[in-house]
């Protein structure tokens, strides 16, 4: 069964999706995004926790939508691109935030399940949700992209060995997160020219579920790259690779 956004009105705001924002930086992109104006969808796939969040906005004056969104289930992702053709028209900025880390273990320990549990939503479901929001995107005039990265999927800073980041064993989430780079980087490509963006975001190390609540940047500060990202001017950057401070290298 499928629901629909909370609310149907018809809105002349950039409209935002963010995939996974029932919680932690995701919640808090879908806070900034819309504290810029933006009318938000709150993408996750459960529906209790996904308008839980949708009403916390709400309640802090925000205008945010609760959008059914599994970026696993080919199914869910078209159901979600229907909804938001039928209810808006078009998709001014895609957070791909939604992601998940499963492993700690050494690279040599690290099962075949694993990793494509991880592959499946942190790089099959970021490309899936892309193509099936692009026809939308197309529509904005102005598109953004944003996909959540890590400084954990950097070659240049995992590989060296006086970089703090080359002492995890993170396998499944590492590689992931540097296939996302790859990702972000061909989307971008193909659509230069488009007046789509297509930029990769590092949070940080910042306190979540997905980090045991361990971590030393804030969620608030944690979302400003990627609030910066999907709120780029039209002559921004795209195919880069940013945090708080500036450029990332790959």
């Amino acid at each position: 069964m499928t629901h629909a956004p909370s609310t149907s009105t018809p809105t002349s705001s950039a409209i935002a999706l963010v995939t996974g924002a029932n919680k932690g930086i995701g919640l808090e992109v879908a806070r900034q995004l819309a504290q810029h104006g933006h009318t938000v969808l709150i993408g996750a796939r459960d529906a209790a926790r996904g308008e839980q969040a949708a009403e916390t906005l709400r309640a802090e004056g925000l205008d945010a939508r609760f959008l059914p969104l599994d970026v696993t289930d080919d199914a869910s992702v078209a159901a979600a691109a229907s909804t938001v053709k039928a209810q808006f028209g078009r998709l001014d900025v895609l957070v791909n935030n939604a992601g998940v880390q499963l492993d700690d273990l050494p690279p040599s320990r690290v099962s075949g399940a694993v990793l494509r549990q991880t592959f499946d939503l942190n790089v099959f479901g970021v490309v899936s949700v892309t193509q099936a929001m692009l026809p939308l995107l197309r529509l904005s005039g102005a598109g953004r992209i944003v996909n959540m990265g890590s400084a954990l999927g950097s070659l240049t800073l995992t590989s060296d060995p006086q970089n703090m980041r080359s002492g995890y064993w993170l396998l499944a989430y590492a590689a992931s997160k540097a296939a996302l780079n790859a990702v972000t980087v061909q989307f971008a490509n193909e659509l230069r020219g488009e007046n789509i963006l297509v930029n990769a975001a590092d949070p940080g190390y910042v306190a979540t579920d997905l980090t045991g609540q361990q971590g030393f940047n804030s969620v608030q500060d944690g979302a400003l790259p990627a609030v910066r990202l999907a709120t780029l001017p039209a002559d921004g950057p795209t195919a880069g690779f940013y945090n708080i401070e500036g450029q990332v290298p790959w």
